[in-house]
Parts: structure tokens; sequence; C-alpha cells
């Protein structure tokens, strides 16, 4: 399972692939490509991952801090209630709606794996969100069910950190208490997706502090991770480096009572079968 990332090592970000001992830094050999987002686009994902067989560690462990693994997504688009679960917690009497609800999120709200979540002063409730992400490597328009697992490049993990009370400040929209500086986290990598089994029924769980919160598995979504493919492209078109966060299980914070908002010092980690372990402290706004 090669291991695509996107860091920062003594000021400079790189893009390559990252082994036991660190990472590989790939992206002079790769001079077209900017970004992870070009590998993407240039569907390159292959070739730096045969670029890196037999190379040395660039950064040891320990000298480089993660950044999501594509920097510069053109679109960022999360599915909410998308778990039965989930769904029950809200009492409107209606079991499933007919269409996904959808919501946009700006990249700088998120960070890297190891890096914290900051809970700003506005507010104290910063809550958890541990989701699937898929990364859009053939772009598309009114892609269809049945083909959309191929414009998938490769699949990783985020902690979807939402502000509560900032998602209720008006009445048609949450936006605003999703897009926070880095509320949230995506990483720690992303790994190329060849097959069906990755993504059809896997399971997913978030812990905070050792504490089992968010149990579900990908097969129970409500609106499986084609039908977003089909949904979304339907009204926007998607390009390379896209990012959809398609949904997070029933157990975050806000569901307990009293709530249980994330504090300065809690850890966070999202895991999933196939994919890797997503880990993020809390620390407040400076």
């Amino acid at each position: 399972m090669t291991k695509f990332v996107t860091y920062t090592a003594d000021g400079i970000q790189h893009f390559g692939v990252l082994v036991q001992d660190g990472c590989i830094a790939l992206d002079a050999d790769f001079p077209d490509c900017r970004t992870m987002r070009d590998v993407v686009a240039a569907g390159r994902l292959k070739d730096l991952s045969k670029a890196s067989i037999g190379r040395d560690v660039t950064h040891p462990n320990g000298s480089f801090v993660f950044d999501i693994p594509v920097p510069n997504p053109e679109k960022i688009i999360c599915v909410g209630v998308n778990f039965p679960d989930r769904n029950a917690e809200y009492k409107d009497g209606q079991e499933a709606p007919p269409n996904m609800s959808l919501f946009p999120r700006f990249p700088r709200s998120f960070t890297g794996n190891g890096q914290p979540l900051v809970r700003p002063p506005e507010s104290p409730q910063l809550d958890y969100e541990g989701e699937i992400v898929v990364i859009i490597g053939k772009g598309g328009r009114r892609i269809s069910q049945d083909d959309a697992y191929t414009h998938i490049a490769a699949i990783s993990l985020a902690n979807e950190g939402t502000i509560r009370d900032w998602v209720r400040h008006a009445k048609f929209n949450v936006t605003q208490g999703k897009n926070w500086d880095n509320s949230g986290s995506i990483g720690p990598w992303m790994i190329p997706f060849t097959h069906p089994s990755q993504l059809d029924d896997i399971r997913l769980t978030t812990r905070v502090n050792g504490e089992l919160r968010q149990d579900d598995r990908t097969s129970r979504m409500l609106f499986p991770i084609k039908r977003q493919i089909e949904y979304i492209s339907t009204f926007t078109t998607l390009v390379p480096g896209d990012i959809i966060i398609t949904g997070t299980p029933t157990g975050a914070g806000a569901r307990f009572t009293p709530p249980r908002f994330l504090v300065p010092g809690d850890e966070i980690v999202v895991e999933a079968e196939g994919i890797g372990r997503l880990v993020n402290g809390v620390v407040d706004e400076c």
C-alpha cells in the first residue's frame, strides 16, 4: 500500500511517499507538477510510486510535518447526515431524505495529521466527525454510478471538525460552522484506490482520548459513495484533486447529555480499515 503524502520540512512543502523511516521527497523528479494536485491531475500516482522504489529517505521521522494530502483542491464537498443512526438524531419523522445534504469546506479549514485542531475564542463547541475521504482523479460531469469508482484516484481520512453553535446561526446553511481555520484535518496520507472492496464495506471509528465514540461501516451509508459522485457531478463538474468527505456516523460530542465538546489536550483518532489512522490534538487559538 503506497502512502502518498504532502508535507513541509524546513519551511518547504514537498510531495512524495511515506515509508517506515520517514518521507521520500519526489517533487524534484516531477518538475512539471507543482503540488500533489498536479500529480493527480496528470494521472501520475503510479509513476510517483515507482519513483520511490529503492530511494533513500530524504526527511526522517521527526523532521517534517504533514499537510493535507492535496493541498490546493478546487473543491471540498462534504456529505451530511449519511448514516441511519445519524439521521435518527433529527426528530422529523423522516426515515431517510430522498437526496443528500451537502456543504462546502475551504482548504484552510483543514490541517494535517499530528497538527492540533484549533478551538476559536468565539465558541467552546469544537466537535469531531470521523469520515472517509475520496480524491477525484478523473474529472467529469453527470457521472453514472456504474462509472463512479473509475473517477477516484485515492482515498484518505478526515476529522471534519465543527463549531456546533455556529452551524445554527442561520436557517438554511451550516457553512459558517464548518470552515473555521484549522478546525478539521485530512490525512495522514492518501492511498491509491484500486478495488471496490476498499470502500464498499469498511469499518470507520473515532476515539477521543482512547474512548470509542463513533463506530460504523460504509455499507450502511444512506447515500453510498457511488451515489455521491453521481449526484454531485450532476450540478458541478468534478475535476482532478477535488475532495469529497463522505459522511460521519453518530456519536459526535454534541449528541451526549451533557455535550462532550473537545478541549485543549484531547487526542482524537479517526481510523478506517485499509486506510490508516488520523491523529490530532486540540489547542486554543492564540
